[in-house]
């Protein structure tokens, strides 16, 4: 049986036409069932569920008053699912109902671990008026996921598997509005078939992509690529974080010698501006989101470990290059040695020592 699972959150004028295109599209050919999952709409959908339930349609509605969020309803749907067949797509008809037959006979016909109704492959297309803002929107999203799937349409909503494949599947986690990425990472999907689709626009309803729904996609990528890649990854992140320090590091060096400060004063400041500047990202990138503590006692905590690291850039640029003269005359070449010191003394007291550095692997 195939089980098609449809997050909702104030869809209730899509239900009676979604539903009826299903029912036209499998009737009688495929067994089926459809599971909406809402978070808590209170716009009626489930008035709508009972009048297709009565109408012969075999649909469920799961209500969610605990969480909100489209990865983690189409997540408890999957779990409640009573098919040995798996289908996720979402509810304002931009997927085309009439491509699951196609789906599942390709599922089964070709033994894939994993089917999706695809945007970007020969034959598939999106509705036309689209605009740059939301096409370049989609290709960035795109982007920044590649390396972690194989899926050309990795931010497709659109897909299905075997329930035996989502249930090999360790450390189900997601966050946001991208469920086939979590999916596609942390389940066993070796074979991947795409499907053209024509992707539309919504008919009723409106759109729930909002800025803070983009900021948590951020996130869950940040979550895979760490799941992903482990330790290299972080590293990306921790080096990514200090370039942005190293800027400010030398801004506030070159200004602070503008005023004829000592160089060994100027030099401590700078580095506590760039510690301090640090901090907020590590906060958000580094630090486990289930131990972050206040502001300032987190920041205390991320000085105290950065002391290390404060220490050794200090002395390798100012004793050691600027007062050896080495680095006559390139004062900012001896701070670089110092920052390029201090980043790796830095790095490996947060990886093997402080244990902040968050292990999404294990947490996830």
């Amino acid at each position: 049986m195939l089980s098609i699972i449809i997050p909702t959150y104030r869809e209730a004028d899509n239900i009676l036409p979604l539903v009826g295109r299903i029912r036209a599209a499998l009737e009688p050919a495929i067994a089926y069932e459809i599971v909406f999952v809402d978070d808590n709409s209170r716009d009626g959908i489930d008035a709508r569920v009972e009048e297709v339930v009565r109408a012969g349609a075999p649909v469920r509605l799961i209500v969610r008053t605990d969480e909100r969020g489209l990865s983690s309803a189409v997540l408890r749907g999957f779990r409640e699912a009573r098919g040995d067949v798996l289908l996720c797509m979402d509810a304002d008809m931009s997927h085309p109902p009439e491509a699951i037959p196609q789906m599942f006979q390709t599922l089964q016909a070709q033994q894939a671990d994993l089917v999706v109704g695809s945007r970007y492959v020969a034959g598939g297309s999106v509705e036309e008026g689209w605009g740059f803002y939301r096409w370049l929107n989609s290709q960035v999203a795109l982007w920044l996921a590649r390396p972690l799937s194989k899926v050309r349409d990795n931010g497709a909503g659109f897909f299905m598997l075997p329930a035996r494949v989502f249930k090999l599947g360790r450390d189900l986690n997601p966050i946001g509005y991208k469920m086939l990425i979590e999916i596609s990472v942390k389940c066993p999907c070796q074979k991947v078939v795409e499907l053209p689709i024509h992707f539309s626009d919504r008919k009723f309803g409106q759109s729930k992509l909002s800025t803070r729904e983009q900021l948590l996609y951020l996130l869950h990528l940040k979550r895979l690529y760490d799941y992903k890649f482990g330790w290299i990854s972080r590293l990306v992140q921790f080096c990514a974080v200090g370039l942005s320090g190293l800027v400010v590091n030398l801004a506030v060096f070159a200004l602070l010698r503008q005023f004829s400060i000592a160089n060994g004063v100027a030099y401590a400041f700078a580095i506590w501006a760039s510690l301090t500047w640090n901090f907020i990202p590590h906060r958000y990138l580094s630090y486990d989101p289930k131990a972050r503590q206040p502001v300032l006692p987190q920041y205390l905590q991320y000085v105290l470990h950065c002391l290390a690291g404060a220490v050794v850039n200090w002395m390798v640029a100012i004793p050691l290059a600027l007062a050896s003269g080495r680095f006559d005359g390139h004062v900012y070449l001896a701070a670089l040695a110092g920052i390029g010191a201090g980043a790796m003394v830095n790095f490996v007291v947060w990886r093997f020592l402080s244990g902040t550095i968050s292990d999404e692997k294990r947490n996830a």
